[in-house]
């Protein structure tokens, strides 16, 4: 099965980098990037140290619901291309241990689905919950649960 894996969607990205309020309803942090593990969500690629970059709370659903979680995430502090392609970042293989877990089209969790995973698994086992009809999408996420990306079937 194609995978098709996301950033977040580029009017939210540019609605942030503009002051935009978080899912938090605050504006955003604007810092620099420390180390080397500062993942932007939008083009999933690393954040170098000493660029500019925004950290806020992310609610990767439409609409607040039960299961509608927000977390901490970074976005380049200036304008990217949005990541959208078939295969996982490269930077995806050191997420170890990662959550990944499917959603149905309510954007509830399909609990079966849920597991902890070493990163060089992520791809197999996003294609394993897809094969369930109920799922809509996955969601990967850090081991500190933090929102990493989307993957949908390609």
């Amino acid at each position: 099965m194609q995978l098709l894996v996301q950033g977040i969607p580029t009017d939210h990205a540019d609605h942030l980098r503009r002051g935009g309020l978080d899912a938090n309803h605050q504006p955003p942090v604007r810092t620099v990037a420390e180390g080397g593990r500062n993942p932007c969500r939008h083009c999933l690629g690393l954040i170098a140290p000493g660029e500019p970059m925004l950290v806020l709370a992310y609610r990767p659903f439409a609409a607040a619901q039960p299961y509608a979680e927000i977390g901490p995430v970074f976005v380049h502090a200036d304008a990217c291309p949005r990541y959208r392609d078939a295969a996982l970042p490269a930077w995806f293989a050191h997420l170890t241990p990662a959550l990944i877990r499917g959603y149905d089209a309510r954007d509830w969790i399909v609990y079966p689905t849920g597991a902890v995973v070493a990163g060089p698994e992520l791809a197999d086992r996003a294609r394993t919950i897809l094969g369930d009809p109920a799922v809509a999408y996955v969601h990967v996420r850090s081991q500190f649960n933090c929102y990493q990306a989307r993957i949908e079937r390609g």
